[in-house]
């Protein structure tokens, strides 16, 4: 007698093991800073609307655009690169910025700031345009050590139903500004959720965990300043405050 062997195959779910969603990052923009520790420093973040076809201009604090509807031609000295929807650039401190909407829409971008308290109340962008201030540090930033710092602009998407992140702190400090979808924000257990248009201030010190637990894709920017050389975020336990 001639006996069959049968072998069982499970479904291929049970044979292989789900990969993790990931989160997608994009640098919009990045600078050096010489240094952040010599003053006290800010920071701040404001709307910035142009008329189509209008000019305007910028000198004030180390900051980075963003557009977000329009296009503006920035011209620093000899060169002008054009803004659209979703690019960036960084305007440097003691430079004069030019500043023109393209033609057909307003130009509308958000522009993120590193001040001293004197420049906190400057205005930003020259009239025509029209500046809407939309968010600033109650306090100095602390903890900011010497030496130079990186400072950049990086928009990331988290992927519905992704997992918090671990528990991680800054080397330097951020400001996050929601662009889309509705993320997670734990600290100290507590788990919060922060839609389009909030701002989140991360010093040095707070420890948090972003997620996306929603349906919809979670994006958002990062105003970043850490040390130069340094992760811009460490697992490790955070600095004392001095």
């Amino acid at each position: 007698m001639l006996l069959s062997a049968v072998i069982l195959v499970g479904p291929a779910s049970a044979q292989t093991t789900q990969a993790q969603p990931t989160s997608a990052r994009t640098v919009v923009a990045a600078a050096k800073l010489a240094t952040v520790a010599d003053v006290p420093i800010y920071f701040k973040a404001v709307q910035v609307t142009i008329p189509s076809g209008a000019g305007s201009s910028v000198a004030a604090g180390k900051g980075i655009l963003y557009q977000v509807s329009g296009s503006t031609a920035v011209t620093l000295d000899a060169d002008t690169k054009t803004l659209s929807a979703g690019e960036g650039m960084s305007v440097a401190s003691g430079r004069m910025a030019l500043l023109k909407a393209g033609p057909g829409e307003p130009s509308v971008f958000l522009h993120f700031f590193v001040v001293t308290a004197a420049d906190l109340d400057q205005a930003a962008e020259a009239a025509p345009a029209t500046v809407t201030e939309l968010y600033r540090t109650a306090a100095p930033i602390p903890d900011l050590k010497p030496g130079a710092y990186d400072m950049n602009l990086t928009r990331l998407t988290f992927p519905a139903r992704m997992p918090s992140n671990p528990p991680h702190h800054r080397t330097g400090a951020a400001l996050y500004h929601v662009l889309s979808g509705a993320g997670a924000n734990t600290v100290a257990g507590q788990t919060d959720a922060k839609g389009p248009g909030s701002f989140i201030y991360e010093p040095s010190s707070l420890v948090h965990q972003w997620g996306n637990p929603g349906d919809k894709p979670f994006t958002f920017l990062v105003f970043n300043i850490s040390p130069e050389g340094t992760p811009a975020v460490v697992s490790a336990a955070p600095p004392k405050a001095q």
